[in-house]
């Protein structure tokens, strides 16, 4: 019993890449990079939706609602991360890791649903363009919304909560870059079998079945572009809707990789990579794929910035 406690008492060590210094610090620069220009790159996409007029629309509340999840999403990582690389003890106090399992685990399956919700608006304003704004009325959209939340919260407290009690016996060298779900269950010194099916489970329901509705959608957005005769417009639709789709593509495609390989994958050094990816540089893509690629974004943010230069 004391050699199972020892990791509450003591936290974990984070190794992290600590067995690489010289790619440690490389990775160290990139990160805090990446981590700065995510809060200014989704902060912005949250305040030129709220502040233009033009943008109050389904598309952008549920943009919004995107950026807000990936903002706390990624200073759920990235922070604790840096300081762990920035120093030569990489002790992580029990505490920290369970809280950042239960925040980090939430707000990625929020987002799963949240993409999910989004290919569905695309389809309905693609493919049943008359009645648009019949079918995403507020109401609708903020009930999606807080589906996206509350589901994330519900599989966040059942998931960790389960693997929060396994015994750890003794083990505290977390070989990973942040706490999370699949590196925890490695750590048991107990059978994990339960909580390997209950991880699979968790992953088809925000993994699979998301990703599923949303080629599903694509599916028949495609179909109703190519009916469209103007070129124009089928251009419109087209560059309307591939900025979701790209995202969907990197998000999902990173995670489904980490979540639906067994749990005693010994692929250390690949897991940490993809983790890195769908919690540093995905939240970072969204930002920079939806300003580039969408006018009305770029013209927001250019009132927003000229507004402000003249007002002072």
């Amino acid at each position: 019993m004391e050699e199972s406690n020892s990791s509450s008492e003591k936290g974990f060590l984070l190794l992290g890449f600590s067995d690489q210094p010289q790619l440690e610090r490389i990775l160290f620069v990139i990160i805090l990079l990446f981590y700065i220009l995510n809060l200014l790159g989704n902060t912005a996409i949250i305040l030129v939706s709220f502040l233009d007029p033009k943008l109050h629309t389904p598309m952008y509340f549920f943009l919004s609602n995107l950026s807000c999840v990936d903002i706390c999403f990624t200073t759920s990582v990235a922070p604790q991360l840096l300081v762990t690389m920035n120093k030569k003890d990489k002790n992580m106090s029990y505490g920290g890791c369970v809280a950042q399992l239960y925040v980090a685990t939430g707000l990625g399956s929020s987002e799963c649903i949240l993409l999910a919700v989004m290919a569905y608006d695309r389809y309905a304003a693609v493919c049943h363009p008359l009645y648009y704004t019949t079918t995403m009325h507020p109401q609708l959209c903020a009930s999606l919304a807080s589906i996206a939340w509350l589901s994330g919260l519900i599989t966040s407290l059942i998931q960790c909560s389960l693997t929060v009690q396994l015994p750890l016996c003794g083990h505290r060298k977390l070989d990973h870059i942040f706490c999370e779900v699949p590196v925890l269950i490695k750590l048991a010194c107990v059978d994990t079998t339960f909580n390997e099916v209950e991880l699979f489970v968790a992953s088809v329901i925000f993994l699979i079945v998301p990703a599923s509705l949303i080629l599903v959608s694509y599916a028949f957005i495609t179909r109703a572009v190519l009916k469209i005769k103007s070129t124009a417009g089928r251009s419109k639709a087209f560059g309307t809707c591939s900025s979701h789709l790209l995202v969907v593509i990197i998000f999902y495609g990173t995670i489904i990789f980490m979540y639906l390989q067994p749990a005693k994958s010994s692929s250390k050094n690949q897991g940490k990579f993809v983790s890195l990816f769908y919690t540093i540089v995905t939240p970072l893509l969204n930002p920079i794929i939806y300003t580039l690629r969408n006018k009305d974004v770029k013209r927001a943010m250019r009132t927003l910035v000229m507004g402000n230069a003249f007002s002072s």
